[in-house]
């Protein structure tokens, strides 16, 4: 076998497949920047990114269909007719995805005017809620007191009320609901 000096890679090739995980590191080392430097000559305005998903899903292409070479063939051709179907497959997802998406221009974005979690006019103070609460049935109060103002889940609240988690949920359901029809919020 005659070793064509433009192409040192397929002795490399030739040896990973026969099992010489040195001659394969090596192949896939050196013939990383080859790919790249493919990928950049055949996509001029490429980005990085792209450049470097393509090369990396030509290595991992390469490692799946590697029983395919055949030996004593020469690898840089095959290598890069695996390379130019990787590039021309990201190229058409980068299409597909383009097709079906809009740039966002600033006028799509929303900008809030009100800050989230302020007190609004109708808001309910504090003094009304705590006597609305102290207003509701035992096992209600419970609830709310647990779930909402400690913030206990179902199960600790359980635990440490004796209610089952089903009591617990319609015993808050139900204080909300008054508590909503007490301040008149019930439809919003």
């Amino acid at each position: 076998m005659m070793v064509d000096e433009r192409d040192p890679w397929t002795p490399l090739m030739d040896a990973a497949l026969k099992g010489d995980r040195r001659a394969y590191e090596c192949l896939l080392r050196d013939v990383t920047p080859v790919i790249h430097r493919f990928v950049r000559r055949q996509w001029s305005s490429a980005q990085a990114s792209d450049v470097d998903d393509i090369v990396q899903e030509t290595l991992r292409s390469l490692h799946a269909v590697r029983h395919t070479f055949q030996a004593g063939r020469p690898f840089l051709p095959w290598l890069l007719a695996i390379a130019r179907h990787r590039l021309l497959d990201h190229r058409r997802v980068l299409v597909r995805q383009q097709s079906r998406e809009r740039p966002i221009k600033p006028a799509d974005e929303i900008l809030w005017t009100v800050p989230t979690n302020t007190v609004h006019e109708g808001s309910v103070s504090a003094a009304a809620l705590r006597h609305a609460i102290a207003r509701l049935p035992p096992r209600q109060r419970l609830a709310i007191d647990l779930m909402g103002l400690k913030e206990l889940s179902l199960k600790e609240a359980s635990a440490q009320s004796g209610m089952s988690v089903a009591a617990l949920k319609v015993a808050s359901h139900r204080a909300i609901r008054s508590l909503r029809k007490a301040f008149g919020t019930e439809d919003r």
